[in-house]
């Protein structure tokens, strides 16, 4: 892996990114795992290490409410066609027709986002309810945090439980995930960016200002975690929705999960993942097109290629250098395509 290396720490080098901790698996065998560059380039440079936590942005999707939607349908608490107006009835009108498909699909119609944290008065839901949306739903795919915040307001209302109880509950004790959580209190962290308000680097508080208004909690966004406990979900995700003699997601769901749903419209969605696409794909361009995955936007990712056997999650902290640093879009995909190449015939 020397040239996969050699590239991670040119583009560290070229402060394109500030660190990265990389995990790459093939047919369930670690092949590589290491840190590169910085966790934080100030006040005090830090460098960037194997248990460092990474706020993970909108990976929360598919590493915690992706799951814990499709355990609620393993119970049958929950189904694809189950309107979301049967637990939310300010959703009327044409919202009335959403589904759970459509939330996870991002099919629902909703806009691509809305500032809760600049609103005062009232409960999300109701905010949401009162929106308009952009088409009907099922025609048109647009990425929205909308989508899974609601879906983490529906998992709280089927289950009469807080969200934080459930998925420690379902998924991250099973799993043993211990460094992974929401609001976490200890570690050593990636920092994000630069908060005028409190005039400090994010650390450890979540960096999507939503997330941070909702209390650090939400269905998009608002996780930390390490690559080691990725790496867990990860060979959960890869071996059938299973860990030894453990099941989290039984086979058959979880196999729905990773299909395409949204074939002749504008983006290729299966259930909460992305699924490679025919254009610009961050898994890059030598994943086949059975690859699904997601993305942070911090500079987070985690990709399947399953006709390989092939795993990579990408950690880094790209915020760090401002938003507006674009690097990490040519980074994921040649990242990607150069990992592709080196690990033929492994």
């Amino acid at each position: 892996m020397k040239n996969v290396r050699r590239y991670l720490q040119k583009e560290v080098d070229n402060q394109a990114i500030p660190g990265a901790v990389l995990s790459i698996s093939k047919k369930d065998r670690t092949l590589f795992r290491e840190a590169f560059g910085y966790a934080s380039y100030g006040p005090v440079k830090e460098k960037m290490t194997i248990q460092t936590r990474f706020d993970l942005a909108s990976l929360t999707k598919v590493v915690v409410t992706l799951p814990l939607v499709l355990r609620l349908m393993d119970k049958q608490f929950l189904r694809l066609d189950t309107k979301i107006s049967r637990f939310f009835p300010s959703f009327t009108e044409d919202k009335q027709l959403i589904t759970v498909e459509h939330l996870l699909t991002h099919t629902s119609g909703f806009q691509a986002h809305f500032p809760f944290y600049e609103g005062k008065a009232k409960t999300i839901i109701d905010e949401v309810g009162a929106m308009a949306l952009v088409n009907p739903p099922g025609k048109r795919v647009i990425y929205s945090d909308l989508n899974f915040i609601i879906l983490q307001q529906l998992v709280e209302s089927v289950t009469k439980t807080d969200f934080v109880t459930f998925a420690n509950e379902q998924l991250f004790r099973p799993l043993s995930m211990n460094q992974t959580s929401f609001n976490p209190t200890g570690g050593h962290f990636a920092s994000t960016e630069w908060d005028s308000t409190t005039n400090r680097y994010l650390k450890g508080i979540v960096h999507d200002e939503n997330a941070r208004f909702f209390g650090g909690v939400s269905g998009h966004a608002g996780l930390f975690s390490t690559i080691e406990d990725l790496e867990k979900y990860a060979s959960m995700v890869e071996g059938n929705g299973r860990v030894g003699k453990t099941s989290i997601i039984s086979e058959k769901i979880l196999k729905e999960s990773k299909q395409c749903r949204t074939e002749g419209l504008n983006e290729r969605r299966g259930l909460g993942w992305i699924m490679k696409d025919y254009g610009y794909a961050s898994c890059g361009k030598d994943f086949t097109s059975f690859s699904y995955g997601h993305t942070g936007f911090t500079g987070t990712s985690m990709w399947f290629d399953p006709l390989d056997g092939l795993r990579v999650i990408l950690l880094t902290n790209r915020v760090h250098f401002g938003r507006e640093n674009q690097e990490i879009r040519r980074i994921r995909a040649d990242l990607h395509d150069l990992i592709k190449t080196e690990t033929i015939g492994m």
